[in-house]
């Protein structure tokens, strides 16, 4: 706080001076010194006051006035005693030279210590670790023995993340158990998973088992603009972890810091590379760091420099992936545990309808339904708020206050209808969960897809059904508007089908015209094609084209199997319209009746007030198919909000 008033009050001293040098002099009372000589001579000047050359007189009027006197005029005082003016005289004041030095050097001082105080506050000069040129020291945060209250009971849904681990603390507990064996404990560990997985969590969990301190930074903090400054730190942070020795470092995000050397127009970052090698020599050099156990944590581990990875440093890998079924029920009841939950919620049941959650995804559903059950003033978290919640992740926020025609409205369940029949029909494609034609998110409709069993490869007619089901709306309009009445609804449905069908071909190896042989190596888009603008130097022109062709033909194949389908079930398209039309959003239960010809039953809740939601079966992953708004700048809407694929 004192700091920020210094710098403030020399800002506003440098501004001050810069005004007053800037604000003009009032001269309405300064005279001229030959108007000044002429009213001396007129009997008008009663008296002056002469300091060196300035002049400061009164008039016989009573006006003050001032004017200057030129160094030639060596008459001005008889001029003045003949015409009756009193003259009095000052001693002009005398500066010593200190003061005239301090005077000359004032504005230089300000802008070093203006200066100074920047260079303070941007490289943390105000964490009481020596003055604005401290940066070079580490940023790492410390958390003692007593200050981390995070166990293994707190994390739920990697047992094997923790089983790996468990090992770590058995050596920090009791060093000597495996160095009389002459074993010796990894110097890192490497946690791999996708965001929210609970990389850093498990890291805590570590150091409060094992009861010692906790040093935590992220890869970012190495990083400066200044060479060098990077490296200063990796060595200050592993002196201060000497003194506290057995503990963990923990480095958040290592890929800001431990990409690969030399790669990159001209090389790479010369900060970057020099901290990472400062890294690699504190981890394993001549220097012994014994009691020192780094964990680190990244999304991205094919990135890594592969002196990282080697035995020595990184030694082992754990990776913390996504949850199962029975790991999402542990966590949603530890997060359960911090709310009052009714005692209908089943936490094995929200389990199986949210598969491919992490587990900042079912801690956020957990969160999501006390807020629900805080706006209607429950008491209690019950079951309906906990799958208004999960609909919300799903699917996205209903947005009721948009208003839709009853023709936008009919267009839209047609369009769902189709994706939910084609769906239905298709083989090894997962059950339909809900329809619904309430807008949410950048969505007109909704149709989830929720797989009954873990799930972890998809078979190639499983593929083709889903290319199927994807146009599925798209046909839908077509039969009901015509040719020229289609929307621009079906744009997500589209870009999807064709990403399929490209990776069906170029990743997947499932065409058999083309073989099964790798033609994509763009990780994230696939080929591109001969005109999508994929750099494939290595691929000919006729192979190209081949792709292209196959490309085709598999989503023209598709998109006829499904146009078939919904003409022989046109019926059914009708009847489910109509139940959308009437209900908003229909569940597996009533696509049942449907699909067998009969008139469905109303939802669950209906007309009660409640608004419930079905039980869901499900436990991997999600499809979502929706019917997009249409861009106000374009023919193509974006994704749908919450799309989890």
């Amino acid at each position: 706080m004192a700091k920020n008033f210094v710098l403030w009050a020399v800002i506003a001293a440098v501004l001050m001076m810069v005004f007053q040098g800037l604000n003009p002099v009032d001269r309405s009372n300064s005279w001229s010194y030959s108007e000044f000589m002429k009213a001396v001579e007129s009997g008008q000047v009663e008296s002056v006051t002469i300091s060196g050359q300035s002049i400061k007189g009164t008039s016989r009027g009573g006006q003050a006035f001032e004017s200057v006197l030129p160094a030639f005029d060596d008459k001005l005082m008889d001029t003045l005693l003949v015409n009756d003016v009193e003259v009095i005289g000052e001693k002009p004041e005398k500066q010593s030279f200190l003061s005239q030095l301090l005077l000359a050097s004032l504005p230089i001082l300000i802008i070093i210590a203006v200066f100074m105080l920047f260079m303070r506050q941007m490289q943390g000069g105000g964490s009481g670790r020596g003055g604005p040129m401290a940066f070079g020291k580490s940023k790492a945060k410390l958390l003692s023995e007593d200050q981390i209250k995070t166990t293994f009971g707190d994390v739920a849904g990697c047992d094997e993340a923790k089983e790996d681990v468990k090992e770590l603390v058995e050596f920090l507990r009791e060093p000597g158990k495996y160095q009389k064996l002459g074993g010796k404990i990894p110097r890192g560990v490497l946690m791999v998973g996708q965001p929210g997985t609970g990389k850093t969590l498990l890291a805590k969990a570590i150091a409060g088992e094992a009861r010692v301190p906790f040093f935590s930074i992220s890869g970012s903090d190495f990083v400066e603009m200044f060479v060098g400054v990077g490296a200063s730190r990796v060595r200050d942070m592993f002196e201060q972890a000497k003194k506290q020795a057995p503990c963990i470092i923990f480095i958040d995000e290592i890929d800001a810091v431990g990409r690969s050397r030399g790669v990159g127009i001209g090389g790479g970052n010369d900060e970057r590379e020099q901290t990472l090698n400062q890294l690699l020599v504190e981890m394993d050099g001549f220097e012994v760091n014994d009691g020192i156990i780094v964990i680190a944590a990244t999304n991205r581990p094919d990135v890594l420099d592969p002196a990282l990875l080697r035995p020595g440093r990184f030694d082992r890998q754990v990776v913390v992936g996504l949850p199962d079924i029975r790991g999402r029920e542990q966590i949603l009841q530890v997060h359960m545990k911090k709310a009052p939950v009714s005692d209908d919620v089943n936490a094995s049941l929200i389990a199986r309808g949210t598969p491919g959650f992490s587990g900042a995804d079912l801690a956020n559903l957990v969160n999501e339904a006390a807020l629900f059950a805080a706006r209607a003033n429950r008491s209690e978290v019950t079951m309906e708020e906990f799958e208004k919640a999960k609909d919300k992740i799903l699917m996205g926020a209903e947005r009721k206050t948009m208003v839709m025609s009853e023709k936008e409205k009919e267009n839209t369940a047609y369009h769902e209808a189709g994706h939910a029949i084609v769906g239905r029909l298709v083989p090894e494609h997962d059950p339909v969960y809900k329809v619904s034609i309430i807008p949410r998110g950048r969505a007109l409709g909704v149709t989830m897809f929720l797989p009954e069993e873990d799930r972890h490869s998809i078979s190639k007619r499983g593929i083709e059904s889903n290319i199927c089901s994807l146009y599925g709306g798209r046909i839908a309009e077509e039969l009901t508007l015509g040719k020229d009445g289609v929307t621009t609804g079906a744009s997500n449905d589209i870009e999807r089908a064709t990403k399929y069908a490209r990776n069906y071909v170029t990743k997947w190896g499932l065409s058999d015209k083309l073989g099964a042989q790798l033609y994509s190596e763009d990780e994230q888009n696939g080929y591109l094609g001969s005109s999508g603008g994929g750099q494939m130097a290595h691929l000919s022109d006729d192979t190209a084209r081949s792709i292209d062709s196959e490309v085709k033909e598999l989503l023209d194949r598709c998109y006829q199997r499904a146009t078939q389908i919904l003409v022989d079930n046109r019926d059914k398209l009708e009847m489910m319209k109509d139940a959308l039309m009437e209900y908003e959003t229909i569940d597996s239960d009533q696509i049942d009746d449907i699909m067998s010809g009969t008139k469905p039953r109303p939802p669950k809740g209906w007309g009660d007030g409640s608004g419930g939601s079905p039980a869901v079966s499900a436990d991997d992953s999600v499809e979502k198919e929706s019917r997009d708004m249409a861009s106000d700048d374009d023919d193509v809407a974006g994704e749908p909000a919450g799309e989890r694929q």
